[in-house]
């Protein structure tokens, strides 16, 4: 499977933000977002994702016989700022949602609830509610989200901001692992996330957008 993206455009309001963005990845790619703030780093991971609609262009998911294609948010996961978890759930209720409303797609098995919270080293306090955990364990069990309903395609937006060096080291195998079994990663980051070989895409604004492109 690969993730296409072709002439994305997008609006923040009445202005445009970033204008003919396209890149392809192949399974077991990853590409990495930089550039300043507000340049659109996060506004484009939520257009592939399906969570904004683009001004123009689009994202779709082109399988191995290129016979079918569907839209790239069918095939991700997001994981933004927010971690997605309800606060009175246990953590074991809000991985078991996650995992029963989303299932899994036909290219890939998840991992169950307990061994999902084993990978994120928390597996010892899923009985818990969600809102007792500190943000650092908040932040590990969204993580595990993204392991309990299989999805090709993981579209991360700083997604170990503020966590310690351990917790990065742990992410960073979770995502070596994805891309090893043929998974893509769409990231904006500052750490290297197993992010290893990956291609990179400057962010710079509308006034130079039309000149950002990756093949």
């Amino acid at each position: 499977m690969s993730l296409v993206c072709e002439n994305l455009s997008a609006r923040r309001g009445d202005d445009l933000i970033f204008v003919n963005i396209s890149f392809t990845l192949a399974a077991g790619e990853a590409l990495v977002l930089t550039g300043r703030n507000g340049t659109g780093k996060s506004t484009l991971l939520r257009v592939v994702a399906g969570l904004l609609p683009p001004e123009s262009g689009r994202s779709s998911a082109v399988f191995s016989d290129g016979r079918e294609e569907r839209p790239a948010r069918e095939v991700s996961h997001y994981l933004g700022h927010r971690n997605g978890m309800k606060r009175e759930l246990t953590v074991a209720e809000n991985l078991s949602f996650w995992k029963t409303y989303l299932g899994d797609m036909e290219t890939g098995r998840s991992l169950s609830v307990e061994d999902a919270a084993h990978a994120v080293d928390l597996a010892d306090i899923t009985h818990l509610p969600y809102g007792y955990l500190s943000a650092g364990q908040q932040r590990r069990f969204a993580m595990a989200r993204l392991l309990v309903a299989h999805r090709p395609v993981w579209i991360l937006d700083e997604p170990t901001a503020a966590l310690d060096r351990r917790a990065d080291a742990m992410f960073a195998d979770l995502v070596s692992r994805h891309r090893s079994d043929g998974g893509i990663v769409v990231a904006a980051t500052h750490h290297p996330l197993g992010l290893d070989e990956a291609r990179g895409l400057e962010m710079t604004g509308f006034d130079l957008a039309d000149e950002e492109h990756a093949a």
